[in-house]
């Protein structure tokens, strides 16, 4: 299993420490870092300004949400991304869900798997740059029907380092982690559990087992965030983890469309996250975080002394994951190497 590090996305402004952050990742061989974006900081400019002061560490997003850019605009970043990191980039890709994609970039919000499966054959088209580029779908179409009726098919002027970059998905449920199988080189779980890898284990194989599936189990990357408190003091660790899993299972998203509240009931906690939600839509923070319990944190996160993430560790090693993206100071990531390496 490989390490990577997760620089996310801003809260009220840059990580003060992440030069040091991700000079510590390399110097401890860590295989990549990750940028995010959700309606505040993007995911490519701070990986552009980052990645500069990298040799060798991959550079990937997770996610660039779909309905932010056009595929074409994804394509372009991606290339040029690739051509100025020496062929490090990797293109993470997500739908994010309808409270942002139709409140913050005021696009519609269909079948979120039908929408991801044309963007990707797009990006991988322009990336190929066999032929200029036309595409008739349901969600995507190149060139423009009607307006001026000038447009016509094209084929990006730059040629691309790579015409493979591989491309992750962010996915939650089985089909779309199943359609992320079939279609993208590696998958981007926010919230996985090692108690739940066969159901994961089953969706993937599924994808993978689909006629003209890229990858399989082999050759395929599972990337997953998972957050790391390193303390002798296990609920201390835990409080830590609570207003992360607390806003994601209460706040990110409507009461009725929350994918991340979804994945924490199939795990067991869905009585546990009926509170959260209710705590958190009536404004009331502090009692969502206290609602979260510490087995909660537990199933998707390390947490506690080194003993203890070492023996836990060994589910996750069984699992599908292959990644680990961590996240924390210079000092923090030192201790999770020296556990997974020793």
């Amino acid at each position: 299993m490989q390490l990577a590090l997760g620089m996310g996305y801003w809260s009220s402004g840059p990580p003060a420490d992440a030069a040091e952050q991700i000079a510590t990742a390399e110097r401890l061989e860590f295989d990549s870092i990750w940028t995010a974006e959700a309606y505040g900081s993007d995911a490519l400019t701070p990986l552009a300004w980052w990645g500069a002061a990298t040799e060798r560490i991959g550079l990937g997003t997770s996610i660039c949400q779909i309905s932010a850019r056009t595929p074409a605009a994804v394509a372009m970043a991606a290339m040029t991304m690739d051509h100025l990191s020496g062929g490090r980039f990797r293109l993470g890709l997500g739908a994010s869900g309808p409270q942002v994609v139709e409140g913050w970039y005021g696009q519609p919000y269909p079948k979120p798997l039908a929408r991801t499966r044309e963007y990707v054959e797009i990006v991988r088209r322009i990336f190929a740059r066999d032929e200029p580029v036309s595409f008739d779908g349901e969600h995507y179409q190149l060139p423009y029907p009607g307006g001026t009726g000038l447009g016509k098919p094209l084929k990006s002027t730059i040629h691309p380092l790579r015409t493979d970059i591989p491309i992750y998905l962010g996915a939650e449920g089985p089909k779309n982690v199943a359609m992320t199988a079939e279609i993208a080189d590696g998958w981007l779980p926010l919230f996985f559990s090692p108690a739940d890898n066969d159901f994961y284990h089953e969706a993937l194989s599924e994808g993978f087992a689909r006629p003209g599936a890229r990858r399989g189990f082999d050759d395929f990357d599972v990337a997953a965030v998972v957050p790391v408190v390193i303390d002798d003091d296990v609920e201390a660790a835990a409080d830590m983890i609570r207003p992360m899993l607390a806003l994601y299972a209460g706040g990110m998203g409507a009461k009725e469309a929350n994918f991340h509240l979804n994945v924490f009931a199939r795990m067991g906690f869905a009585d546990a996250c009926a509170s959260i939600q209710d705590h958190y839509l009536n404004g009331d923070k502090k009692a969502a975080i206290a609602a979260v319990p510490t087995q909660m944190v537990e199933a998707v996160a390390l947490v506690g002394p080194p003993a203890k993430i070492a023996d836990d560790l060994a589910a996750w090693d069984e699992s599908v994951v292959n990644t680990l993206v961590v996240s924390g100071p210079p000092p923090l990531l030192e201790g999770i190497a020296a556990i997974v390496q020793g």
